[in-house]
């Protein structure tokens, strides 16, 4: 058993050794788009499927509520919350269509909206990053292994490089909190006003 629990940590090591060396600049530019977003009064929305759609609820938290300061709430939703909507949706339409009404709904321009699929192939957010193209929104994929169709339809991909679905899982909420990290210091704290 100890043997298992060494090779689990260090294959999360070197998948994080690859995150490092890959994604640390597209990091950066996501958080400047965000920023950006909600410097121009627009919003964050986030969607995904079982242990995606608890990233993404913890997401919009850290974002409406605070990560590590305080400061005046930001604008985020996680499509994955209200059960009256899904259930609905998921009946009236199918569960392909559960996210992208729910942006036909709420999205406007200039929005920003991520998708968060291990695979990068979850038919329903492919749905709604179509949706949210269509009504002017910056879409962004936190994906996995070679981001699948969903990669296609970002105007940033974050795709962490593992096959492995813990592994992936344990890179996109590292980056949601470096994300978060940077949102509050861009807008509120030691980064504000850099880039202006």
């Amino acid at each position: 058993m100890e043997q298992f629990v060494t090779r689990q940590i260090q294959e999360h090591l070197s998948v994080f050794k690859r995150i490092e060396t890959e994604l640390t600049t597209p990091v950066v530019k996501l958080a400047e788009r965000l920023i950006e977003t909600f410097r121009i009064g627009n919003k964050l929305i986030i969607m995904g499927n079982g242990g995606s759609a608890a990233d993404a609820q913890h997401f919009a938290g850290e974002i409406v509520s605070r990560f590590r300061m305080e400061r005046p709430a930001l604008p985020a939703i996680a499509l994955s919350t209200d059960t009256s909507i899904i259930t609905a949706i998921g009946n009236d339409y199918g569960f392909d269509m559960v996210f992208s009404r729910q942006i036909e709904a709420l999205a406007v321009a200039g929005d920003a909206v991520i998708g968060i699929s291990t695979s990068g192939n979850s038919p329903n957010v492919f749905r709604a990053l179509e949706a949210a193209r269509q009504a002017g929104c910056t879409t962004v994929g936190l994906l996995g292994k070679d981001g699948g169709s969903i990669r296609k339809l970002c105007d940033m991909a974050l795709v962490i490089p593992s096959d492995d679905t813990p592994r992936i899982q344990e890179g996109h909420i590292t980056v949601i909190h470096i994300l978060c990290d940077l949102v509050e210091q861009g807008l509120f704290g030691a980064f504000a006003g850099e880039g202006r």
